[in-house]
């Protein structure tokens, strides 16, 4: 059964290229890759987030309140109508990540997230939270919104899998062909040559990653791939809007 379940806290930093290669190197002596990074540089991952009409989800999230949610569906690559993917439900609460999936074929998480009603149950589901799904689809008229791409390389500790590295880089939108098996494609979010670091851990960082970040100047960011993407087309519009306002 197809079942993923994290509680963990989830640091962030915007890191440059000169940056990213200097601590990832050191990180080396701590760390191994992912398996899958053992054999490719990045693996690719997509996202389709979903919300209401007037995006009533991700203007809660920016509000920063003590607990917040999301819906999202995660493919890793481009997938077809047979392909695995992963119905998510992220939630935050006082700063603790708890993040509860189930893979799904991607037609039947279309169609779940769209009629409301669950498909009927295969083994590579997880039943609870199918449930915890269409309870949060009741509470929440949602749609397509945004698509997120973005190539991913991923490091865990050698001491403990429970804490874990990661880093974005290349991260893309777009609010249009919302279709995951369209391909990729979409517009920058960050800078060329930014990378979005992660640290996600079930406890307290290590005393070893403290001060190898502190040595290398790296500071915690907030920074919400989706949030920041709703902020851009937020101001995009409202520079749209004057600039008719004052044509």
């Amino acid at each position: 059964m197809a079942i993923e379940v994290f509680n963990r806290y989830e640091n962030k930093y915007l890191l440059d290229d000169a940056a990213y290669r200097l601590f990832f190197n050191d990180l080396l002596a701590y760390m191994e890759l992912d398996d899958y990074n053992k054999k490719h540089e990045f693996y690719s991952i997509t996202n389709l987030y979903f919300d209401t009409k007037h995006d009533s989800l991700i203007r809660n999230s920016l509000a920063k309140p003590k607990y917040k949610e999301k819906l999202r569906l995660r493919a890793y690559g481009i997938p077809n109508e047979e392909t695995k993917v992963y119905l998510e439900i992220k939630k935050k609460v006082f700063g603790l990540v708890n993040k509860r999936r189930t893979a799904l074929k991607l037609q039947e998480a279309y169609a779940f997230v769209r009629t409301g009603i669950a498909p009927e149950f295969r083994a590579y589901m997880n039943k609870q939270v199918l449930e915890e799904i269409g309870y949060l689809l009741q509470r929440y008229d949602l749609q397509p919104k945004v698509y997120m791409a973005y190539e991913r390389k991923a490091l865990f500790s050698r001491e403990s899998r429970d804490l874990r590295i990661t880093f974005d880089t290349n991260i893309r939108s777009r609010r249009y062909a919302l279709n995951m098996e369209q391909g990729d494609f979409g517009e920058p979010l960050i800078e060329d040559g930014r990378w979005l670091m992660e640290v996600k851990a079930e406890k307290t960082i290590p005393l070893w990653l403290s001060k190898l970040l502190s040595e290398h100047g790296l500071y915690r960011t907030s920074f919400s791939k989706y949030g920041n993407e709703y902020k851009k087309i937020m101001k995009s519009t409202h520079t749209e809007r004057e600039s008719v306002l004052y044509a």
